[in-house]
């Protein structure tokens, strides 16, 4: 085993969400390229788990994205 990193890592252009167990704060990041998928994969998690949109994530800035299909 070796050292954790100390680097935040660097995360890559496309749409985010964050997916968790319901009654928990922390929760894993999930990539998607398109806006589509994005939808596909937050209609397919919200069954079982709470759903966070991130955004948009553009040259390292996350910029709020508009829903309208999802809510």
């Amino acid at each position: 085993m070796g050292r954790p990193a100390t680097r935040p890592t660097k995360l890559r252009d496309g749409y985010y969400i964050e997916i968790c167990n319901k009654n928990q704060k922390s929760g894993i990041k999930i990539h998607r390229a398109t806006k589509q998928q994005l939808v596909h994969a937050i209609k397919e998690y919200e069954k079982n788990k709470k759903v966070i949109v991130l955004g948009k994530l553009k040259n390292g800035k996350m910029e709020k994205i508009d829903l309208p299909d999802y809510a």
